[in-house]
This record gives structure tokens, C-alpha cells and sequence, in this order.
């Protein structure tokens, strides 16, 4: 599709283009996806995003279908692992209203784009921490208080991204921990590029899908293999 049909494509053309980017099966017909506010007239037919199966590489426990990582604090871990642990060198700023949490890793990369973040983020997260690779832009925000609130209705731990945020004083609210490298009003694009689980490489750190990632108000961490 050229540049001219992207911005010129429907609510659902969008939707669909994002899905389509999640791993594993494609999305079919079934129960619908609540995003926060009621669809445009276009955007009323009803999806179901399949779910990547989960990767686990440290210990942590689990309980049916939700898995959970005990966050400590990351000097701590430090203080344990030396400099074997991956400290990332990025100055977040705290925003969510859990500031101390942790997870096993999934990723996703998109540039001044959160459509492929927020279908992401509406399906179960089972305590994951979403790293997100934004490209430090400062110009669009990726997460807003109706993404956040998505993400924490649907279990995810937390959110790290590298770019910005907007709806700061209420992006506190949600028990959800999110740092970000700051604030800006304007919303970003809707056309669902980017990537999803492949490694992201943010402040000298490489994230990877099935890592474990800590991060609290002295940084973000994660744990040697």
C-alpha cells in the first residue's frame, strides 16, 4: 500500500494492519475488544488477536495462566550480580502508580505510531513487562490513560518507553508501572507499523523477548541469562 492509501485508510484498514503484525495465528471473528470509548460506526466488527505463546528463562511463579516476578530492587540486584546484571543507561522518568515492578519482557518497536502498541496491549499481558522502542521521539506520545488502563486491565506488570507519554497526572492512577522519557499532548499515528518480540536495544541494553526486566526509581535492570 503506498504512503497516499495509509493515510487514507479506514479505522478498520488500520486495525487489521496492526493485528496482522502480532505473532501467531491470524485474527478472526469472535469476541470483541474493549478499547476504552465507543467505536466509530467503521470500526464495529469484532476481533480476537491470538496470543504468542509465553517464553520463561528466570524463576518466577506461577498460578494458572498468570505468571508473576517478585520485583526487588534494582540495587539490590546489583549489589548481587555485579556487573554481570544489564543496566540501562536511559534517564526515565516515573509515571505509573507502581513504581517498583517487574516481569518477563516482550517488545515491541514502533516510531511516532501506537496502533500495534495498543492491540498489544489488549490482549492478556500474564505480568509481562512491555519494552518499547519508540526511537526517543519526543514529538508524538505512545501511551495515554486509555492505553494505560487497557494495559492494566489486562495483567500487564508494566510499560518501559522510550519515548513520550501524555495524560501525566492520570497515567498515575492505574496499579501499572510506566517510565517514559517524558510528556507531550500531541497523539501519535495510526497505521500500525512497527515490530513485535524482536530485540530492542535502548541506553546500551538489549531487551529480548522472555528476558526478566526490574525497574524501580533508581533505574531498569535486567537479569543475566
Amino acid at each position: 500500500m503506498s504512503g497516499a492509501g495509509l493515510r487514507t485508510a479506514t479505522g478498520d484498514q488500520h486495525l487489521a494492519r496492526a493485528a496482522a503484525q502480532l505473532p501467531g495465528r491470524a485474527p478472526r471473528l469472535g469476541r470483541p475488544i474493549s478499547w476504552g470509548q465507543a467505536p466509530a460506526a467503521s470500526d464495529d466488527r469484532p476481533i480476537t488477536l491470538a496470543v504468542p505463546p509465553r517464553r520463561t528463562r528466570t524463576s518466577s511463579e506461577e498460578t494458572g495462566s498468570q505468571m508473576s516476578v517478585t520485583p526487588v530492587p534494582t540495587a539490590d540486584l546489583y549489589d548481587e550480580h555485579g556487573e554481570s546484571l544489564a543496566i540501562c543507561a536511559t534517564g526515565f522518568r516515573q509515571f505509573g502508580g507502581r513504581r517498583l515492578f517487574a516481569g518477563p519482557v516482550r517488545t515491541v518497536r514502533c516510531h511516532e505510531d501506537n496502533a500495534l502498541l495498543r492491540t498489544l496491549l489488549h490482549t492478556p499481558g500474564e505480568g509481562a513487562v512491555l519494552v518499547v522502542d519508540g526511537g526517543g521521539s519526543p514529538r508524538t506520545a505512545l501511551v495515554g490513560d486509555l492505553i494505560a488502563g487497557a494495559a492494566e486491565a489486562n495483567g500487564w506488570a508494566g510499560l518501559i518507553i522510550n519515548g513520550s507519554v501524555r495524560d501525566s497526572v492520570a497515567l498515575g492512577g492505574p496499579d501499572l508501572g510506566i517510565k517514559a522519557l517524558g510528556t507531550v499532548p500531541r497523539k501519535s499515528g495510526k497505521t500500525g507499523d512497527g515490530a513485535v518480540d524482536e530485540p530492542v536495544t535502548i541506553g546500551d541494553v538489549t531487551f529480548r523477548a522472555g528476558d526478566t526486566v526490574h525497574a524501580d526509581d533508581d533505574g531498569v535492570v535486567v537479569l543475566p541469562r
